[in-house]
């Protein structure tokens, strides 16, 4: 039985919502795999997928199956009790990774807050209060709270929002020496992406990450990796300190966990959980069953041999495509990332204007992203189809033709 609703279109969004968005001026109604229809029924191909969310593209079965079956069971019960999804999703995820224990919650930003906090504490009950500070990278992203937006290094995220957290420090991303120069022992946490998502697709060298390793290990520091971006697949590996060889104390994941529903968790250690003790930290929804069957379908399809040397294989597609149409229209020569999270590096003639290749792409019919003005960002299902590939590249192609052309 379909629903009937009241008919809504896009000026409803500036008569009813918060402006701190600027929407696009077609609404998606339905997606299916790597395709997503608007409300006239014009189709478009997905490479955004919804901001490296969508990783098994839409409706994907299994987890419209994994959905409905656990609706029609058990939705929420709270944290007063435990339920089995969780306990499943949990157990999978350390069996599959560095980690011991999970906390789950409902964004990447919530899972962020987690870690940092966890760091503090950590670092209070083991050294004492002085030792609270945290280094991150400028151009970093890691969530919208106040206490993320601030470990974040862009300040037009964090400014204007009162006094600014304490002890957070800013060093130049991929270098050594500035993180030398201001790690101490009162360093609680040096805290990164293993590739920077917001601040452009800027993949970490691998021996920067073994020398902040080193470096962490030396003071008494927890390394912790925001992989909200990063993991679940998107590198090609389920999480990227995986490709790297480095292992993190504490790690964060989200977006593709749920691939579209929402749910984050917190990987660490049992000896660093041990100082989140009953009280100390918590979450109305975290752990809801809902989100943990879900995440549990998408771990069992992402955490296969077959669906990770595929990410890899279409990875070499776009690549290879991209580099081309780069250098054929002049807009970009650099194609930098690991596996399916791209970023197209604008020329110096294009720089600033990847809102405009975004917008030129979407009117093509292929819908892309942007990693700060200066690239363009790929991020589409890890299972997207080789025909949907080549006719998205196709579109994109013209989009770039016509920006050429005028």
């Amino acid at each position: 039985m379909s629903v009937q609703h009241d008919a809504v279109q896009r000026a409803d969004f500036d008569q009813f919502m918060v402006p701190n968005y600027a929407p696009a001026a077609f609404v998606p109604v339905r997606g299916q795999g790597s395709r997503v229809w608007d409300q006239s029924g014009r189709e478009l191909i997905d490479f955004a997928g919804g901001i490296a969310v969508n990783v098994l593209g839409h409706c994907h079965p299994a987890l419209v199956s994994a959905l409905t079956e656990q609706a029609g069971r058990l939705w929420h019960i709270s944290n007063v009790f435990t339920n089995e999804p969780a306990l499943r999703l949990g157990r999978k995820l350390v069996e599959a990774t560095f980690a011991e224990r999970v906390f789950f919650c409902n964004s990447g930003a919530e899972a962020n807050e987690a870690c940092f906090k966890l760091a503090r504490r950590v670092a209070h009950d083991r050294f004492g209060p002085q030792k609270y500070e945290i280094i991150a990278a400028t151009n970093s992203f890691h969530g919208r709270t106040l206490f993320t937006v601030n470990v974040g290094g862009q300040p037009k995220y964090s400014d204007g929002f009162g006094p600014k957290i304490e002890g957070i420090t800013h060093v130049p991303y991929n270098d050594l020496e500035a993180l030398k120069a201001a790690i101490s022992d009162k360093t609680c946490a040096v805290v990164l992406e293993p590739i920077q998502g917001e601040g452009g697709v800027l993949p970490a060298d691998q021996t920067y990450l073994q020398g902040v390793r080193e470096l962490c290990d030396a003071h008494n520091a927890l390394l912790v990796f925001d992989e909200v971006q990063t993991g679940m697949g998107r590198t090609g590996e389920l999480f990227a300190y995986m490709h790297y060889g480095v292992v993190p104390d504490v790690l964060s994941s989200a977006k593709s966990l749920g691939g579209g529903f929402p749910i984050a968790a917190m990987l660490t250690t049992a000896a660093l959980a041990s100082h989140f003790t009953p009280g100390t930290h918590g979450t109305t929804y975290g752990g809801n069953p809902l989100a943990c069957a879900v995440g549990e379908a998408v771990l069992d399809i992402v955490n296969t041999p077959e669906l990770l040397s595929g990410v890899k294989a279409r990875h070499q597609a776009f690549r290879t495509r991209l580099e081309a149409l780069g250098q054929q229209y002049g807009l970009f020569d650099q194609v930098r990332g690991l596996g399916l999270l791209l970023g197209c590096v604008l020329n110096d003639a294009w720089k600033g204007k990847a809102k405009q290749v975004l917008d030129a792409a979407a009117a093509e019919g292929v819908m892309v992203l942007q990693a700060g003005p200066d690239v363009v960002r790929f991020a589409p299902s890890l299972v997207v189809e080789p025909a949907d590939i080549e006719e998205g590249l196709a579109r994109f192609e013209r989009a770039l033709n016509k920006l050429t052309a005028a």
